[in-house]
């Protein structure tokens, strides 16, 4: 325990001498209040008007000059200083117990400094909760990234480019909610905990229900029960949903993640496409209104209309090395995949091999926002595939700044040939894919009660806040992200 706890600890004692330490009895109105209705007055025209304040918040910083004492005090609606007489007796008591970090709430009159800045002349102060742990340098404490991540809490006091990051978060979560309500869809839930993952090619966490002696698994995707409701007649479903996948971590993964998944019934990959980028747009316009100052270095402007590629011919424009002829023969892939420092041991699909080139070598370079179409059936197990071209998929995927952050398709409403695919990716876990799918006959035979034609979108909203926000790290928009565990 250092020094500075200590004499922490010796203040707490005294207050708690004193009396209660940590009242729950002072009202207060919010800073921006007193800064939205009073800042353009003068001087003279407050005192004139003798606004009364009652004020709660963080004390970030304090400093003496002369007889009168400054604190700056922050709310969440922003910050304001309170003035303090130093010969008065009982506000030099509880100074005397203040440090930086307590929460207080002051009382006073509101009046502006000879630099013009809004103030309160405080006439009582009460200290609401005492911080013992000091508080840490906000350019030294918290330069270490971990330590930020570890303890979100002091990165939300410290760092306000943070706070605005989640609140930036919040209201971008809110504004689809409201979107999507806007245009009539049911926000539903489905469950977390499932008898088999299903809905994305995914790794899952794997636990035990006792009472009924199962073994359950944490959801990959909300994407299976959402399509039953669309069998059973809701017609416009979403749902936010945490999901959970048993892979690695990077700056752009999380193992627990968020995600919109949305469905609508009587639409195509192509309706679904144009509803996703109308969504987008109007939430960063939405946002903008609300946070109109700044962004950072991952920020992608998405007020332009999104560029549209199939799979192939971003293969194309983006790899230098393959051209028409190239594109389907196995060897020449097989060459470009061990150029760009591709694993292709026991890999014999051209599908597979163009894949691993798109992922490795055109994703990074998708900086503005592009729809890549068309996708290969055999890596899209649930789309409906073209009617022309059964080896290609009805499949959207949305990349901005390099990464994806939306997926789309019109879904695969054939019960039989559904079967056939799961049944395949059956296979392949059997054989030691951790990431294949299960065979579900629940919903092969929910399926089997037909569902009408549709399209479904899942949305990255942890990638999508990135963007927005304009940070370049997932654990920069996660709250308490997950974390190796201390040395």
């Amino acid at each position: 325990m250092g020094d500075e706890t200590v004499d922490r600890r010796a203040k707490l004692a005294k207050l708690l001498q004193l009396g209660d330490a940590y009242p729950n009895d002072f009202e207060r109105t919010l800073a921006k209040y007193f800064q939205d209705q009073y800042k353009h007055l003068t001087r003279d025209e407050l005192e004139e008007c003798n606004v009364q304040a009652a004020l709660a918040g963080r004390v970030m910083a304090k400093r003496q000059m002369s007889k009168t004492s400054f604190i700056a005090l922050r709310d969440a609606s922003g910050t304001i200083q309170l003035m303090l007489n130093m010969t008065d007796s009982k506000l030099l008591q509880i100074l005397e117990l203040l440090d930086s970090g307590d929460i207080v709430g002051a009382s006073g009159t509101l009046t502006k400094t000879k630099t013009g800045e809004l103030s309160v002349r405080v006439n009582e102060l009460r200290i609401l909760a005492k911080s013992i742990q000091p508080m840490p340098e906000k350019f030294h404490g918290l330069a270490d990234i971990e330590t930020r991540y570890r303890k979100r809490y002091l990165d939300l006091i410290i760092n306000q480019d943070s706070l605005r990051v989640f609140e930036k978060r919040c209201r971008i979560i809110a504004y689809i909610r409201a979107y999507l309500g806007s245009a009539d869809f049911l926000e539903v839930e489905t469950p977390i905990m499932q008898g088999l993952p299903g809905g994305a090619t995914a790794k899952p966490f794997v636990t035990h229900h006792n009472a009924l002696d199962m073994t359950l698994y944490l959801r990959i995707a909300p994407e299976l029960y959402l399509k039953r409701l669309l069998i059973g007649g809701l017609e416009k479903v979403y749902e936010l949903n945490r999901n959970f996948r048993n892979e690695g971590i990077s700056s752009h993964h999380n193992p627990e993640f968020t995600m919109l998944e949305f469905y609508e019934a009587y639409t195509d990959y192509r309706l679904a496409m144009d509803r996703t980028e109308d969504l987008l747009r109007n939430c960063q316009s939405h946002l903008h209104e609300k946070f109109p100052a700044g962004a950072g270095d991952n920020y992608c402007d998405l007020s332009r209309p999104f560029a549209r590629i199939t799979f192939k011919q971003a293969l194309l424009k983006y790899i230098g090395d393959l051209n028409e002829q190239s594109l389907d023969d196995l060897k020449a892939l097989k060459n470009c995949a061990k150029r760009s420092g591709i694993v292709i041991d026991d890999v014999d699909n051209p599908y597979l091999l163009q894949l691993a080139l798109f992922e490795k070598q055109v994703e990074p370079q998708l900086q503005e926002p592009t729809f890549v179409i068309d996708y290969p059936a055999l890596v899209s197990p649930l789309a409906q595939p073209k009617q022309e071209t059964p080896d290609i998929a009805e499949r959207f995927e949305l990349f901005a700044s390099g990464y994806e952050i939306a997926n789309g398709f019109s879904e695969l409403n054939n019960p039989v040939e559904q079967a056939r695919r799961l049944k395949i990716q059956a296979q392949r876990k059997s054989g030691g894919d951790d990431e294949a799918m299960y065979y579900d006959a629940d919903y092969i035979e929910a399926l089997e009660h037909a569902m009408p034609p549709a399209a479904g979108v899942g949305i990255g909203i942890d990638r999508l806040v990135m963007i927005l926000t304009g940070c370049t790290a997932i654990k920069d928009v996660i709250l308490f992200p997950l974390l190796h565990p201390k040395k």
